[in-house]
């Protein structure tokens, strides 16, 4: 393993894999009400060839990875991929990012499977609203997910809030106060004008910073696994902390360590960028691992120093479902 970094002396040691497009909520804010294109299943990676992927990838220094959607648990099968991935000399951490609807059926057979942590995506405690943002009515079974997640040893369980002002912004002292009632690890994320949902009206960090601060002074925490934009706090005495992922008004460029592999097999080095490296082609061509090295590394050349959200450079190829944000 000689370790990978960008053309800005980044360290990328961190993949994403896009397991599927398909997922069984319909957010406001990644998806229209009837969905999007889907790729026909003959087009998506299959379990053995993200596999290629995620091996060549860790002998080039990849140690973590991620496995996204879409929503990764309709996707059959799946811990038989995470037991693949476990397998891979470099590897040490796997996590998954769920909307939580399945999570109760499976939580106990991914942690068998080799699976450390999960991100349960979780926007608001009410049923209503949940079933507006989502456009189902599964609160419940994520509320059950989250529990069976933890009861099976997948931990810590983070919480991922998209704060919307209008929408759900008056939750966030709701959510603040189970990082100390429940020891809950909550991190609020800002709306990206991205995907194919409704444009949603995001509220800066530092005013739900702002708003915590009526619950008591924040402290400054290290997370648990460092590998993401988030920066963490917590209150006095809790177990639980709060995070703030914040792309629109505190880029988290600087210390990027990630690529994303896509359902359909390219490997693209910025969420927010349209720049993308076939793989699947190759790898449907017979590619050598040293193939498969060289066009990683090209994509990690390809990483450009930020995003440009702010300059309004907004990514259009493909909705956040095919990405795995």
């Amino acid at each position: 393993m000689t370790g990978l970094s960008d053309s800005f002396q980044r360290p990328i040691n961190y993949l994403r894999i896009s397991v599927t497009d398909r997922c069984n909520l319909r957010c406001l804010y990644c998806m229209p009400p009837q969905g999007i294109t889907l790729l026909p299943r003959s087009e998506i990676l299959r379990y053995e060839e993200i596999q290629a992927v995620a091996q060549t990838a860790a002998a080039l220094g990849i140690t973590k990875v991620r496995l996204t959607g879409g929503e990764p648990l309709v996707r059959s099968e799946l811990p038989h991929l995470i037991r693949m991935l476990s397998e891979i000399e470099g590897i040490d951490d796997i996590s998954l990012t769920t909307n939580g609807v399945l999570l109760r059926r499976y939580a106990a057979s991914l942690k068998e499977a080799g699976l450390g942590r999960v991100n349960v995506s979780l926007d608001t405690l009410n049923r209503g609203r949940f079933q507006r943002i989502t456009r189902h009515d599964k609160l419940g079974d994520v509320l059950d997910g989250i529990e069976a997640a933890r009861e099976a040893g997948l931990e810590p369980v983070k919480l991922n809030m998209v704060v919307m002002r209008g929408m759900n912004d008056d939750e966030v002292l709701d959510f603040a106060r189970l990082t100390i009632e429940q020891g809950w690890h909550v991190r609020f994320i800002e709306t990206m004008p991205f995907g194919r949902g409704e444009r949603l009206d995001f509220v800066p960090a530092a005013e739900i910073k702002e708003r915590l601060l009526s619950l008591g002074p924040l402290e400054p925490s290290l997370p648990s696994h460092s590998n993401g934009p988030a920066r963490y706090f917590r209150f006095s005495g809790a177990k639980g902390t709060i995070g703030f992922i914040s792309p629109l008004s505190e880029h988290f460029c600087f210390n990027c360590n990630r690529l994303r592999l896509t359902v359909d097999g390219t490997l693209r080095p910025c969420l927010l960028s349209d720049e993308e490296v076939d793989l699947k082609g190759p790898l449907w061509k017979g590619a050598s691992p040293q193939e498969l090295s060289r066009l990683i590394q090209q994509a990690v050349a390809a990483k450009p120093e930020r995003h440009r959200l702010r300059e309004g450079v907004l990514p259009k190829g493909r909705a956040m479902c095919q990405l795995g944000g």
